[in-house]
This record gives structure tokens, C-alpha cells and sequence, in this order.
């Protein structure tokens, strides 16, 4: 036989079948030697597998084993508590009801006894009564006669014989208080282990997205009086339909949930949909979960860019302070290139601490001079957004809006024509402003404690709200033609973001009734040039 034609090739899966056929059928010599060789080593490590996976199986057979055993006393022992428990009931009720039985029966007794001891009294009266009458009428004297007859005559009106009822109070029918357990009895008879619970059904349409809160309803497939209560399970995914297995976060949990839907508020929506899943529990034991439900819960969110902010502003994630301490030696190669007659933000006194390592900041000269300016991370192309921006009570100035990637780096935001903000100034005196092109525009209206951002790039509007109130502040009119950026301003404090936010429904229904009846882009070209 060749030899050649049962090498044993890297990676090659031989089947111990294969191995044993080889082993008859190579021919003795050098070279079959090795081959034979080979297959055996492959037939002793495919056994020592296959021991190894029998004794892990045996392994799992006595863990299981010593499951049943164990579990099986778990519920000897709560079925003994369940029956002595009942027991228990019962015995409380037959000393109840013995109680019950012995008062009706000295009640009884009681009245009887006494209307005994009437009739006694009673009798015995009267038979001292008749033996009086019977020796009067031996008497002779007419006077002696006459005057023992009146008086056997008012004895006998007073008599309490003749006044006493001879009808019992009571009667010996005691059947008021007898049972019938024959329904317990039947009851007791069907007693039996209580049933897993069938899973609930989620019902997509019942369930709602909206101000970043989901509501979650479900029922069950049939009626079932023993569920004591439910569990809520979901998770965030960026994967549309079931759930999957592979990079998908933890399951959390809500328990005890006594209806059938829930609400979950409050919630940043950094995926683009969330699974739900819900089982039902009774007393013992909980169900089977529902088929997962996904539903959409995409809104925009981003971070601040830390690569594109100013030199002089410390960016985390959704945070930016002032930080005066920040790279003035960078600021120097560039003084003198900055544009003159700038009258917008102040430049504050800074020192020169030039210790800020080049990785964390990728582009140092993206904004620089007087733009102390941070853009989003991730640019608007389509749609409706929204996200909203609280600043520091000692903020001294900040500007909120929107601007496109090619903003200048020396430029301010709403200075320019690819940028659109609102902008508060707390320094010398305090003025509330919407800017865009160099034009301003005051608002007559109190800054607000946060403000929420609207955009809308398919219908050209950027709009500005009270976050808490939901007051309209401003909205631009425009077309953009290029993607924008969130943008931020910051001198001489701080400002935090909340986004993952869904468009809340009541800017949505004031962006219905104040369309196109508000300030615009348009409205500022009048405005003096500041």
C-alpha cells in the first residue's frame, strides 16, 4: 500500500476509524512504522479525550444526583411546613368552632336551668296553695269559711303559676351549628403542586418610547390566579431584532412588579434599541421568559471632542471648565495672527503651564485666540435631535449652538455664517442674546436654570428652550448645507451635557404650533454688527 497516500496532514480531523483502518491495512516497513505510529497516537489521545469527556459527564451525573437528592429535601421539608402549616389552620378553626358550640350550649342551658328553677318555685307554691284550699273545706263556721276562701282567692290571683310561661325559651336544635366540609374535603383532595407559569406575551403595540422613558405591557397567554408577581429584564443593544448572545451587555432587572406593564424613566439613550424580556412567578416557583421584543430607543449621542477644544478648556466627555492654566505657549506662536477689533468675549489673564501631553490633545491649534470654543464629536447629517446644556452658576460667559466643521479656529460661534448660537453674558453687565453671522439679536426673556438644544437639519430649524418649562427662547430658520456639530463657548466656568435624549414630546408639539411664527437666521441681518 502506498505510503504516501495516508500521511497524516497538519490540522487534518482523523477519525479513530480511519486510524484503526490504517493501522491493518499500511504494509510492514520503515516508513509504515511511523505512519502506524502516528495513528496510534492519535488513537490514544482521541480515548484519552474521550475518557476524560466520560469522566467529566460521570462528574456532572453525581453533581446532578447529588442535586436531586438535595432539592428533593428542599421540598420534603417545605411540604411538611406547607401541610403543618395547614394543619395548623385547621386546628385554629376546630378549636373555633368547638368554642362556638360550647357557648350556644351553655347559653342554652342557662336559660332552661332558670326557667326550671321559675317552675319549681313556681310548683311549689301552688301545692301549698292547694293543700291550704283542700283543709278549708272541712272547715264548719260559715265567718271561719268565708274569710279562708278570700283568702285562698288572692292567692291565687297573685299566684305565679297562673302567670308563668310554660313554653321553653329555648330549643335543644343545636343544627345551626353543624357542618359540611364536603367542598373543603374535595378541595383537599385535588390539592396537588403548584404549576410553572406560562410565559407572558409582551405586546409590541401596547408598549411606548418616549421622553427618554419606555413603557413595557404585557399579558398572559391565559388566565392564572396563583402569579404573585412578575420580572422585567432588559438591556441596551445597537442590534435590531432578537437579542444576541455574542457582545451583548448583561440582562438587568426588575422584580416584583405587581402589574402587567411598567415604565422605565430617566433613561440615556446611548443604543439604538433596548430587549425586553418578562417572566411570571407564583409563590414557588417563576416561568418561562417571553420572547424578547426590541424596540427602537436611537437618539443622538455624543461627547465633546477633547482633540478640537481650546487650549483653555479642561473637556471630559460631557463636561468643559474654563482652565486658565492652560497652554500659552501655544497661544504665543500665534499672537499677532489674530483678527483685530474683536470685541466679543473678554480674554482673561492666563499663566503658562505647559503640561498638558500631546495624546490627549490631538489637534492643539483647532480653536485657539479668543474662540474658547468645543465641538461635538459626532456631526448631524439628517433627522431631529436633541440634548441639553446646564452651566456653572459662576459662569461668567457661554454660548450654546451648532456650527459646521469648517468653523475657523479663531473664530467665535455665531460670529460667522457657519455657526448659530444663543449666548449669555455674565460679565459687567448681563446680556441674553441669539447670534448668527455677527449679528445679535437680545431675548427679552430669563435665562433659563438649563437649556434644551433642538435641531432639525431636514427642516432647517434650530431652536432653543427653557429645558425644564419647555418656553420657547429662539429658533433659527435656515438651509444648512453642509453637517453640524454641537458647539460650546466657555470663559471663566463650566457647562455639563445630558444627551442620549430623545426629542421630548412637548417641543414637538410647540414645534407644530410655533413654526415659522418665531425669530430666524433672517431676522438678524437687520441687526447692527457687533
Amino acid at each position: 500500500m502506498d505510503s504516501q497516500k495516508y500521511c497524516f496532514k497538519e490540522n487534518e480531523n482523523v477519525t479513530v476509524d480511519k486510524a484503526c483502518f490504517l493501522i491493518s491495512n499500511i504494509t510492514i516497513g520503515p516508513e509504515s512504522i511511523n505512519l502506524q505510529q502516528e495513528a496510534l497516537q492519535r488513537i490514544i489521545s482521541t480515548l484519552a479525550n474521550k475518557n476524560d469527556e466520560i469522566q467529566n459527564f460521570v462528574d456532572t451525573l453525581h453533581h446532578t444526583l447529588k442535586g436531586v437528592q438535595e432539592n428533593s429535601s428542599n421540598i420534603l421539608s417545605e411540604l411538611d411546613e406547607e401541610f403543618d402549616s395547614l394543619y395548623s389552620i385547621l386546628d385554629e378553626v376546630k378549636e373555633s368552632m368547638i368554642n362556638c358550640i360550647k357557648q350556644e350550649q351553655a347559653r342554652k342551658s342557662q336559660e332552661l336551668q332558670s326557667q326550671i328553677s321559675q317552675c319549681n318555685n313556681a310548683l311549689e307554691n301552688s301545692e301549698e296553695l292547694l293543700e291550704f284550699a283542700t283543709r278549708s273545706l272541712d272547715i264548719k263556721e260559715p265567718e271561719e269559711f268565708s274569710k279562708a276562701a278570700r283568702q285562698i282567692k288572692d292567692r291565687v290571683t297573685m299566684a305565679s303559676a297562673f302567670r308563668l310561661s310554660l313554653k321553653p325559651k329555648v330549643s335543644d336544635n343545636m343544627t345551626h351549628l353543624m357542618v359540611d366540609f364536603s367542598q373543603e374535603r374535595q378541595m383537599l383532595q385535588t390539592l396537588k403542586f403548584l404549576p410553572v407559569p406560562k410565559a407572558p406575551e409582551i405586546d409590541p403595540v401596547e408598549c411606548l418610547v418616549a421622553d427618554n422613558s419606555v413603557t413595557v405591557a404585557w399579558r398572559m397567554p391565559e388566565e392564572d390566579n396563583k402569579i404573585d408577581h412578575f420580572v422585567l429584564e432588559h438591556r441596551k443593544t445597537n442590534f435590531d431584532g432578537l437579542p444576541r448572545v455574542k457582545d451583548e451587555r448583561c440582562w438587568e432587572i426588575i422584580d416584583n412588579i405587581k402589574g402587567t406593564e411598567y415604565t422605565l424613566s430617566g433613561l440615556k439613550f446611548d443604543s439604538k434599541y433596548m430587549n425586553f424580556r418578562v417572566r411570571a412567578c407564583n409563590k414557588a416557583v417563576a416561568g418561562e421568559y417571553s420572547d424578547p421584543v426590541t424596540l427602537e430607543t436611537k437618539a443622538l449621542n455624543f461627547n465633546l471632542d477633547n482633540s478640537s477644544s481650546h487650549l483653555n478648556l479642561k473637556v471630559e466627555d460631557t463636561c468643559v471648565e474654563w482652565d486658565p492654566t492652560g497652554g500659552k505657549g501655544q497661544e504665543s506662536k500665534i499672537k499677532g495672527k489674530e483678527n483685530k477689533g474683536r470685541s466679543g468675549t473678554p480674554s482673561p489673564k492666563r499663566t503658562s503651564v505647559g503640561s498638558r501631553p500631546p495624546a490627549v490633545r490631538g489637534s492643539r491649534d483647532r480653536f485657539t485666540g479668543e474662540s474658547y470654543t468645543v465641538l461635538g464629536d459626532t456631526a448631524i447629517e439628517s433627522g431631529q435631535h436633541y440634548w441639553e446644556v446646564k452651566a456653572q452658576k459662576d459662569c461668567k460667559s457661554y454660548s450654546v449652538g451648532v456650527a459646521y466643521k469648517t468653523l475657523g479656529k479663531f473664530d467665535q460661534l455665531g460670529k460667522t455664517n457657519t455657526s448659530w448660537c444663543i449666548h449669555v453674558n455674565n460679565w459687567l453687565q448681563n446680556t441674553f442674546a441669539a447670534k448668527h453671522n455677527n449679528k445679535v439679536k437680545a431675548l427679552d426673556v430669563t435665562v433659563p436654570e438649563k437649556i434644551g438644544v433642538f435641531c432639525d437639519f431636514d427642516g432647517g430649524q434650530l431652536s432653543f428652550y427653557d429645558a425644564n418649562s419647555k418656553q420657547l427662547l429662539y429658533s433659527f430658520k435656515t438651509k444648512f448645507t453642509q453637517p453640524v456639530l454641537p458647539g460650546f463657548m466657555v470663559w471663566c466656568g463650566g457647562l455639563s451635557l445630558s444627551t442620549g435624549m430623545q426629542v421630548p414630546s412637548a417641543v414637538r408639539t410647540l414645534q407644530k404650533s410655533e413654526n415659522g411664527m418665531t425669530g430666524s437666521a433672517s431676522s438678524l441681518n437687520n441687526v447692527v454688527t457687533q
